[in-house]
């Protein structure tokens, strides 16, 4: 069994591998400041309320874009575990070219996201961009070669929806969700309006810009805790998959089978 886990900003995701197929799944509020002990307890009870025994996970694989958390969640895997995980560096060990200019600026969950998109979506001769609703709103380009160009970084539409409650007086905090109309008739309306079709606006306007410096027909997967919401309102998202980053913490980490 294989332990995946993507520490984001937002929330840490926890997968667990039997063989190649995802047998469980789960979601923790990313809180900086846990501690180790903090963490494997939480942990220790996921595994006990799924029946599923710690000492069958062979191997532990990290993606992390919170640098203060990457360590204690390395500290939990040695102390609950008893193992050495695999932390995922773009540069080192994923196995994907980046040709970003700084490629130790990429965030691990980027490219480890476009590994699962290339590996299981991508067709061949063909070019690919994976979109990631989460925390910010990301759109990574992949070349047919699988080599991982870079991509473009918005605020997430929960940001967008923060901002407004805070920095305009008279407009209430909202969920996002899909209205009725693209016309509000209420201040609640527009809102909505405004960030869900801005932001189906916002990124069919960027994989077509994207696309077209890709060259060919892109293959488009988007993930994330909004992708079943917003691609449904886009005919350019071709594969909706809400586990790619586990999936491709997976892959990474039978890449890395033969160093071990």
């Amino acid at each position: 069994m294989l332990l995946a886990i993507d520490v984001g900003n937002t929330n840490i995701v926890l997968g667990v591998f039997d063989g190649q197929a995802l047998v469980e799944s789960w979601r923790l509020q990313t809180v900086r400041d846990r501690t180790s002990d903090e963490l494997g307890l939480l942990v220790s009870g996921l595994f006990a309320r799924a029946s599923l025994v710690e000492s069958r996970v062979t191997g532990i694989a990290i993606a992390s874009v919170v640098p203060p958390l990457t360590s204690t969640m390395a500290e939990m895997v040695g102390r609950y575990f008893n193992q050495h995980a695999l932390v995922v560096d773009p540069v080192q060990n994923t196995g994907m070219p980046i040709l970003y200019d700084h490629p130790s600026e990429v965030g691990a969950d980027r490219v480890v996201s476009a590994i699962g998109a290339f590996e299981q979506y991508g067709r061949k001769g063909e070019p690919l961009i994976v979109c990631d609703f989460g925390t910010a709103t990301t759109l990574d380009a992949v070349n047919a070669r699988g080599e991982y160009l870079g991509g473009a970084i918005c605020p997430g539409v929960t940001i967008s929806a923060d901002a407004l409650f805070q920095r305009a007086a008279r407009l209430p905090r909202i969920d996002v969700r899909k209205p009725a109309t693209a016309i509000g008739r209420t201040t609640v309306g527009a809102m909505e309006s405004g960030l869900f079709y801005g932001y189906v606006g916002m990124v069919e306007g960027l994989v077509r810009r994207i696309a077209a410096e890709l060259g060919g027909r892109p293959v488009c997967v988007a993930t994330g805790g909004l992708a079943a919401v917003i691609s449904p309102e886009t005919s350019l998202i071709d594969h909706v998959d809400p586990d790619l980053t586990l999936k491709g913490l997976k892959i990474v980490w039978d890449r890395n089978a033969s160093r071990r």
